[in-house]
């Protein structure tokens, strides 16, 4: 499928839109009072710290909604006020954002239902309004919408249509897209469908087993098994790993994403040679801003001393579990929460630790005076960090008074 050709007659649709309805005004005031935090204005007025009694707060100098998030969210309000009749779907969740998730969910728009790894678009009828959310929509699915005579919105962030961008010319010379990302998420999904021949790794450690491959090759078997659920149909890797173009799932770890892609270049440099490397090897960067300014942050923030760290957003959200990995390789004990309502009652938290399920944690507040650093994902509203400091504030307090 010419995936170009068929963006720019979406594109070129009257029933195509990705620049809002010009409602911002309209929806500001609405958001500004849902999601924005007095408290969480004041900590950053005062150089990002606060102290309570016996917490002091140490927030991260960039954390929380970043400018694709808060684009997003704008321009879901903006669509029912559109459209304040129409039977409105959502793709996917908007954003990794519970109480987000909810609040849209109050205001009557429906999200598509995934059933063992698919949607259910049965429920979408002709003439429907479906937002795209910020972390994209495959191809497959846009051609599906437009079948149907949806109205599309699309709150793309404008950094995923980069990658998409960085894929096509991967595409466009027969290059094989390696993808730093997660196999089934969403975002990856969506840049995947833009691709030809693709392979999604994780980490470094499955980068470094495809470089061996490429030097040494190996067992075709065994890589096939091992990639099963990452690679493009038909894949075969004595073949399509011969060119090969780097692009990245925009949350991903900043530095994990330039180690693979240097590794890949000094591979395919071994390989081919210095002179051939321009003809087996294409990077741009497609890392996020957002997403370093946060990973930034935290190592800054990571570096103070701090009793425990506190990190804020939804479970499934990528980019706030890379904040709370850097956490954790500083040993600080790290909590990831996704909403104020998992602190308490009593000392205790329920929280998800990395890789694991839900637990809840007793006595995770240290007795005496504690330093909390606290930080939260890009889909993370303000309003969200101020009440879970809040809960933070009334539980050392309370251990005060009785």
């Amino acid at each position: 499928m010419d995936t170009k050709a068929f963006k720019r007659s979406l594109h070129s649709s009257e029933n195509y839109h990705r620049k809002g309805f010009g409602r911002e005004a309209e929806v500001a005031t609405q958001l500004q009072s849902e999601y924005q935090s007095h408290l969480i204005q004041e900590i950053r007025d005062n150089n990002y710290r606060l102290k309570r009694g016996l917490v002091s707060i140490r927030l991260a100098e960039a954390f929380g909604f970043c400018w694709g998030v808060e684009r997003a969210v704008a321009m879901a309000y903006e669509t029912r006020q559109q459209f304040p009749t129409e039977q409105i779907w959502i793709t996917n969740e908007i954003i990794h954002n519970p109480s987000v998730n909810q609040r849209l969910r109050d205001m009557k728009v429906g999200f598509i239902a995934v059933e063992e790894d698919s949607k259910d678009f049965s429920v979408v009828g002709t003439g429907d309004v479906v937002i795209l959310p910020a972390f994209g929509a495959s191809v497959q699915e846009m051609q599906l919408l437009n079948d149907k005579g949806c109205k599309i919105v699309d709150t793309t962030c404008p950094w995923v249509s980069k990658v998409w961008n960085t894929v096509e010319k991967h595409k466009k010379r027969s290059y094989t897209s390696i993808i730093h990302g997660k196999y089934n998420h969403e975002e990856t999904i969506a840049t995947s469908s833009f691709a030809d021949k693709y392979l999604v790794l994780l980490n470094l450690k499955e980068a470094e087993y495809v470089a061996e491959y490429i030097l040494n090759g190996g067992d075709r078997a065994e890589f096939l098994t091992k990639f099963s659920r990452a690679v493009s149909p038909g894949f075969d890797p004595d073949k399509d790993l011969q060119q090969i173009g780097i692009a990245n799932q925009t949350t991903m770890l900043k530095s994990e994403t330039e180690q693979i892609g240097k590794l890949f270049e000094r591979t395919m440099m071994k390989k081919y040679g210095p002179s051939e490397l321009n003809n087996h090897f294409q990077s741009f960067n497609t890392i996020c801003d957002a997403t370093q300014e946060r990973q930034d942050a935290m190592f800054e923030l990571v570096d103070e001393k701090l009793d425990l760290m506190l990190v804020i957003g939804g479970f499934n959200s990528s980019n706030t579990t890379h904040l709370q990995e850097i956490a954790i390789e500083r040993q600080i004990p790290s909590y990831h929460i996704d909403s104020a309502e998992r602190i308490g009652p009593g000392n205790r938290v329920e929280h998800k630790p990395l890789h694991r399920d839900l637990e809840v944690t007793e006595n995770w507040l240290p007795e005496g005076e504690i330093v909390v650093g606290v930080t939260s994902g890009a889909s993370t509203p303000d309003k969200v960090v101020e009440d879970a400091i809040a809960r933070i504030f009334e539980l050392k307090a309370a251990t005060v008074t009785v």
